[in-house]
Parts: structure tokens; sequence; C-alpha cells
């Protein structure tokens, strides 16, 4: 195979194809992590948002956040300011009476059913 222009042309084409491949599955499978932020922070994003009277948008770019976190952020907290931003892991109040409640359920089935098992194997006992 003799060299020529067009054949160093289409060796460098492919080349470089896949060259960029390779670099877009680099890319595609590096891990993006998020950020989390922590309660305080939350909270006095939102309070500057409603104490400064600038918009979220440009409060948002100052902190280096998306506006729609920010946004999102100020709904929950209107939403119920007392328990806004529980963190991972801990509940609203009611949420946490309810699983309480959820759980003391779920042990009173088990003993009920339990004493009713007890029940018959007594009573066939006794037959």
């Amino acid at each position: 195979m003799a060299i020529t222009k067009q054949n160093v042309t289409t060796i460098l084409t492919r080349t470089s194809t896949r060259v960029n491949m390779l670099s877009r599955r680099a890319k595609m499978s590096e891990k993006t992590t998020r950020r989390s932020f922590d309660r305080e922070f939350k909270l006095s994003a939102v309070k500057l948002v409603i104490d400064s009277g600038k918009s979220v948008k440009t409060i948002a770019a100052e902190l280096g956040i998306s506006d729609n976190t920010l946004f999102n952020w100020k709904k929950k907290y209107l939403e119920d300011a007392k328990n806004a931003f529980p963190g991972k892991g801990h509940l609203k109040p009611e949420q946490e009476e309810l699983r309480k409640k959820d759980r003391e359920i779920a042990r009173l089935k088990m003993e009920r059913d339990i004493l009713k098992k007890a029940i018959a194997y007594f009573t066939k006992e006794q037959e």
C-alpha cells in the first residue's frame, strides 16, 4: 500500500474519531458528585432572599447555586418554616409520629397473631 495524502488523511480522521469516542466514554463514566448543603446554609440563603428584596436568580448567582434550587428551598421554607429542611434520615414531627404508630400497630398485630395461634394450640390439646 502506497502512502498517499488521501491515505494519511483517512488514517488521521479515523484516529481522531476514535480518540473523541474514547474521551466521551471517559467523561460519561466519571461519577458526578452532588453537592449537599446543611440546614443553616439553606435557611440563611432563603432569609437573604426574603429580607434583601433581591431576586432569587441574583442571590443564587452570588452563592454559586442554581436558581431553581434556591427557589425550591424558598418554597419549602414558606410552606413550613419551623420544620423546613429536616435533613437526611430525619423526619418532620408528624411523620415521625406516624412512623412510631405504624411500628406499634405492626407489633400489636404480631402479638395478636401469636395469641391466636396459642389459643388454637391449647384448645386442640384439651380435646
